[in-house]
């Protein structure tokens, strides 16, 4: 594929975006064992997809939303089974170029919990075909194709010309979509450059930022979701994954986003279950929290890409704060509660009942295994 340079063409964005969401990063072929182990004692693994932008284009095409996934792997059969696999969801590939001279990356990792010590994750994705992207290699009528355009914090620390590339994606401009960026701070990608640094300020050029208050802390050393918010006012809206604790979203109130195509949830859309409501601080915003779920968890990875794409499907569906807030925990809980990277994400009207609980109902939802299929009870208590 042949990119425009994508710096001279702002301008010509067309007024009607064709797809709900855009989707751009990097997707890599993941080996899971078929046991547990250390990676030297497993004999054999089975074959799966891993990215962070790509989880989220998947779990939106579930949802029932267009979604783009823009990026480039190999002219590999790696890279020919990624495109087939995230085609498979739904997810229109068209924007995926294909690089003759680098691979797709690939990365193997343990059965072992993430959270614990004897969890092991060896990546070879270091000159992978997306590392290479750069302004100028991916034309902006994929790029701003969708009302909302995702990237995270992973892309830019594959390389120097995937940094500049979100740099210029996350430079306001007119007509831009709504630009969602979830920090994704993995540290071990940054080799010698300040990542914590270059994160916070690309973060300042979206409208939408995802981060956990525990990256926050790690990457910034900032405590508390007040003290996040205080240090990235720019956002339209901000959400801080509290754990167990929940979920908070900082609103402006009073403005639309930027491009003007998705409701950005100010004071107009500020009732709904299962919310606290506030101020900020001289700043305008509407505050919402909502309650984490109880869920039996199988495997935490994947959980944070699909509170994202759950919070992102009800933004496009205007839905007010907290039901977003809500449909991201429930969307997480899909993932929480399997295996590998990718869960089947709950039937939309199964969702919009459980995101319309009351405050008690929600409070005594217990999600486990199988939650998201036909027929399984909605409502379990602890």
């Amino acid at each position: 594929m042949t990119g425009t340079a994508t710096g001279t063409v702002a301008a010509d964005r067309a007024a009607t975006p064709s797809v709900d969401a855009v989707c751009l990063g990097e997707s890599m072929v993941t080996f899971l064992p078929t046991r547990p182990g250390r990676l030297a004692d497993v004999p054999s693994y089975d074959r799966t997809i891993g990215g962070a932008e790509s989880n989220v284009a998947c779990a939106l095409a579930g949802a029932g939303h267009t979604v783009k996934w823009v990026s480039s792997v190999g002219a590999d059969g790696f890279g020919d089974h990624l495109v087939e696999a995230i085609g498979a969801y739904g997810v229109d590939t068209s924007g995926v170029r294909r690089d003759p001279d680098r691979p797709t990356g690939i990365y193997f990792r343990t059965a072992t919990d993430r959270a614990t010590d004897v969890h092991e994750v060896a990546y070879y994705r270091a000159g992978s075909a997306a590392s290479a992207l750069a302004p100028g290699t991916l034309p902006y009528e994929d790029l701003w194709a969708g009302r909302v355009l995702h990237l995270s914090g992973i892309t830019p620390a594959l390389s120097d010309g995937c940094l500049a590339l979100t740099r210029e994606l996350t430079r306001r401009a007119p007509g831009r979509p709504l630009l969602s960026f979830d920090i994704n701070h993995r540290p071990g990608l940054w080799r010698d450059t300040d990542g914590a640094r270059v994160l916070l300020d690309l973060a300042r050029g979206a409208d939408l930022v995802l981060v956990g208050e525990d990256e926050a802390a790690e990457a910034w050393d900032l405590h508390g979701a007040d003290a996040i918010r205080a240090a990235l006012p720019e956002p339209r809206t901000l959400v801080v994954k509290r754990g167990s604790e929940g979920a908070t979203a900082y609103t402006r109130t009073g403005h639309g986003p930027d491009g003007g195509t998705v409701p950005d949830g100010g004071s107009g859309s500020g009732s709904g279950p299962g919310s606290v409501f506030g101020f900020g601080s001289g700043s305008g915003d509407t505050v919402t929290t909502v309650p984490a779920l109880r869920v039996d968890v199988v495997a935490p990875v994947g959980a944070g890409d699909a509170f994202a794409a759950g919070f992102l499907s009800a933004t496009l569906r205007g839905l007010p704060v907290a039901a977003r807030l809500r449909h991201g925990h429930l969307m997480a809980a899909a993932a929480l509660t399997v295996a590998g990277d990718l869960a089947t994400p709950p039937a939309r009207d199964h969702a919009d009942r459980l995101a319309a609980l009351d405050d008690s109902a929600w409070g005594t939802l217990r999600l486990g295994p199988g939650w998201t299929g036909a027929g399984e009870p909605e409502v379990r208590t602890a």
